[in-house]
């Protein structure tokens, strides 16, 4: 934990209490095991004795909540508990298709509406008693809907809108597809994180040989839209950037969009580097795949794919095709999104664990100490390549 002083010499907003929804449960129970050890470690004998501070160091910060649903898929949210006077923190996971019900004898699967109903229906099922409501939803609900282009709806400021209507206080998400969208409530708490970070160090630790300079290492963008993730990227490893535009037919629209025709590059010479491809999320993968391929065609050394989000729409069979043909080395996402079992079980799948960033992250915000004390990206990066450099030294030393 960062800056404990901070957190030692000021006041909680109120008695914590993390809100998980059936989509989030896994990483809710690795938050709140980190939110336990953080908390019974503080060292200030003061925060365990004062009568302010009651409720603070506790075995468990869950909330019992459950969302039934009955037998016509409609359904309602009940605390088992009282939140009166408690700092929420309600953790969703829009994404998690895992997740099931019964209606009129059917087995249906948990779309991203469902969940989002769900998330109003906790917020309902506070009635106004919680002393603050603050919503966590790494990927934020209709995100790639978030602009106007015509006759169509927009979906992810109007959910914007409804949630601060329905009185949340803070809205925390990771790698906004346009973070832009955050317009639509300009007066409300917005924040978007990414994690470059946890990229960087679940990369460097599955990689003993990875050479962090210009001559050996390029991080590439596989898009415009990522173009900002990329350039961010490459100037904290002091490396240079690149980029592919996709090349659209735009006097056809298939599902809904413009095909991709091609894609074409702009950057610097690949031969011989190792590249990084960063982006928001793998929806199908199969832009990522083209990408990774047309960099192996032009002699690239290994290709690794960080992406925040690990969709997957469309299974695994094309990455592990793709793998055993050479296109790419790596997949690295996070955990902040539901994935598959099998995933874990392929070779170059890497995991960047993102529960300890999110339980500093509601213990900052339950004191509303600056975010900047668990964020400083740029440092931690530099500190962790400090190390892995020194690591190689060491070593070559000894040969």
């Amino acid at each position: 934990m960062p800056n404990l002083t901070e957190l030692e010499n000021s006041m909680p907003v109120a008695p914590l209490k993390l809100v998980a929804l059936r989509s989030a449960e896994r990483m809710a129970r690795r938050i709140n095991d980190y939110l336990v050890e953080f908390r019974k470690n503080i060292p200030n004998d003061k925060v365990k004795k004062d009568p302010a501070f009651h409720g603070y160091i506790e075995n468990n910060y869950l909330a019992d909540v459950t969302v039934p649903r009955f037998g016509t898929g409609e359904a309602k949210a009940t605390f088992h508990e009282s939140i009166r006077g408690k700092d929420l923190f309600i953790l969703v996971d829009v994404c998690n298709h895992s997740i099931t019900y019964r209606m009129n004898g059917y087995e249906n699967h948990m779309s991203p509406d469902d969940h989002y109903q769900d998330l109003k229906r906790v917020i309902a099922a506070c009635n106004g008693k919680a002393h603050r409501i603050n919503v966590i939803m790494p990927y934020i609900y209709e995100g790639r809907q978030d602009n106007r282009n015509g006759r169509e709806s927009l979906d992810c400021a109007f959910a914007l809108k409804e949630l601060k209507n329905m009185g949340i206080s803070n809205f925390i998400t990771f790698d906004a597809h346009d973070p832009r969208v955050q317009n639509s409530i300009p007066l409300s708490g917005f924040d978007n994180f990414t994690p470059p970070y946890q990229f960087i160090k679940a990369l460097l630790n599955s990689e003993q040989d990875l050479i962090v300079d210009k001559d050996h290492l390029l991080v590439i963008s596989p898009d415009e839209g990522a173009l900002d993730r990329a350039i961010y990227f490459a100037t904290v490893l002091g490396v240079d950037t690149g980029m592919f535009y996709k090349r659209r037919d735009y006097s056809v629209i298939v599902n809904g969009k413009n095909p991709i025709v091609a894609h074409e590059f702009l950057g610097d010479n690949v031969d011989g580097k190792d590249i990084i491809i960063i982006d928001d999320m793998i929806s199908s993968g199969g832009s990522m795949i083209d990408t990774a391929k047309q960099l192996k065609s032009m002699n690239a050394r290994r290709v690794f794919i960080c992406s925040t989000f690990g969709l997957f729409t469309e299974g695994l069979s094309m990455f592990d095709k793709a793998y055993e043909q050479g296109y790419f080395d790596r997949v690295i996402t996070t955990d902040l999104t539901y994935l598959p079992p099998e995933l874990y079980s392929r070779p170059y799948f890497i995991e960047a664990d993102m529960s300890k960033f999110l339980a500093s992250l509601i213990n900052f915000m339950n004191h509303d100490a600056s975010m900047s004390n668990i964020l400083a990206t740029t440092e931690k990066i530099h500190g962790v390549l400090q190390k892995y450099n020194l690591r190689q030294e060491v070593e070559l030393d000894l040969e």
